[in-house]
């Protein structure tokens, strides 16, 4: 079981397609060993005909057709050096040769025609992605700005996650979510909960009101659907605003994994609500007054938000994966680099058999003076410091 580990573990994805795109040259050249050094009544022509079936879906149209032709022509020829090519078997083979090569021509054509059209809609759905996310700027009234989407399916570009940021005369606005369901139909959610952002985070005069817009949304939304989604559609966000000049950040998390704050120094703070509330769209099962928190944003420091793919990536063993406890101590150029370390570190820890999409925005309140790029270095602490430290006297973290 070892050695069978280490032998799949040495074998790359480049040396395994290297071997599929010989296989059919190979299985002809072994059909012809095959058939000369066996008696005349053994007969290689499953390998013969194996050749361009496995080319067919791998290869373009004239390789298939020369694949299928050498393989015909070495029936004919093995046939014409061992003196039976008037015999029943040899017609019958070559008769069957010819086609399987014709066969693999047509299954070269319809493989080739749904490349294109899978390659036409996944064209379309990250267009689609982007018109109802679209990647925000990554400088936004003096803040450092990154997203990232990172579908759980390879090549997957639209899902129910989100993320939006908005600058508006009460600072920057921003919301990062999670809509109940998959498929199309939490597609349309998204849709409404970032239009019904874009115009709230303008209109509205505090952030509480904002997520009543969002709320509101999601009734309307969840009243025009029928079955299950009318009675279970929600959205869990976390809903966040940085008035200019202040220093300060004002969130209202509704049900949504807790937004981590990454200090300058390395430090790290949880910001936990400190009343539990529902998810967006589940109004019907509890009515009260949300309520920002504020809490201390200083230069230097990035606040992250993210979905619960993050969060819930786990390994083989089960272990969920934990931003926190993997981001504390660590000090990133900017919002972008910590993404993209953040996003490297997840597929290792799943070994790139995540389950769930994930969205992810971090925004950074550079220093006065600071470089758009600081070499990353690791953070000693001090003896007796304390981890995730949110007293009032630290100014972090504390609402």
């Amino acid at each position: 079981m070892g050695k069978q580990g280490e032998v799949g573990a040495g074998r790359g994805p480049g040396e395994v397609s290297r071997f599929v795109r010989a296989l059919p040259a190979l299985l002809i050249a072994g059909g012809c060993v095959f058939d000369l050094t066996t008696p005349p009544n053994f007969t290689a022509s499953p390998l013969f005909a194996a050749a361009p079936l496995i080319a067919a879906p791998l290869f373009s149209l004239l390789s298939t057709l020369v694949t299928g032709g050498v393989a015909t022509a070495a029936v004919v020829g093995l046939h014409l050096y061992n003196g039976t090519s008037a015999h029943v078997e040899s017609v019958t083979e070559l008769i069957t040769m010819v086609t399987v090569a014709a066969l693999a021509l047509v299954i070269n054509r319809v493989v080739r025609r749904s490349g294109r059209r899978l390659a036409s809609a996944r064209t379309i759905a990250e267009a689609a992605q982007r018109a109802v996310v679209p990647v925000p700027a990554d400088r936004i009234a003096g803040l450092h700005v990154a997203a990232r989407y990172e579908a759980a399916q390879a090549d997957a570009f639209i899902g129910g996650d989100l993320f939006a940021v908005q600058d508006t005369p009460s600072g920057v606005r921003l919301v990062v979510g999670d809509v109940r369901g998959k498929g199309l139909g939490a597609v349309e959610t998204v849709a409404v909960v970032v239009g019904a952002f874009r115009e709230a985070a303008e209109q509205e005069s505090t952030l509480e009101e904002v997520a009543q817009r969002l709320e509101r949304a999601l009734t309307r939304e969840g009243a025009r659907r029928d079955g299950l989604d009318a009675f279970e559609g929600f959205t869990t966000a976390v809903l966040a605003e940085i008035p200019r000049g202040e220093g300060v950040v004002r969130l209202v998390n509704r049900g949504h994994p807790e937004p981590l704050l990454l200090y300058a120094d390395g430090d790290l703070a949880e910001i936990v609500p400190a009343e539990a509330a529902l998810p967006l769209g589940m109004g019907d099962l509890g009515a009260w007054p949300d309520r920002a928190q504020e809490y201390a944003f200083p230069t230097g420091a990035t606040l992250l938000l993210y979905t619960d793919g993050l969060s819930e990536a786990r390994n083989a063993a089960g272990v969920f994966y934990d931003p926190a406890a993997r981001l504390r101590g660590r000090i990133f150029p900017g919002p972008d680099e910590l993404l993209d370390a953040l996003i490297d570190d997840v597929r290792l820890h799943t070994a790139g058999a995540a389950t769930d999409d994930m969205a992810l925005l971090a925004v950074g309140r550079p220093a006065e003076g600071q470089q758009d790029r600081r070499r990353t270095v690791s953070l000693v602490r001090r003896a007796g410091r304390q981890q995730g430290r949110t007293s009032a006297g630290s100014g972090r973290a504390e609402p």
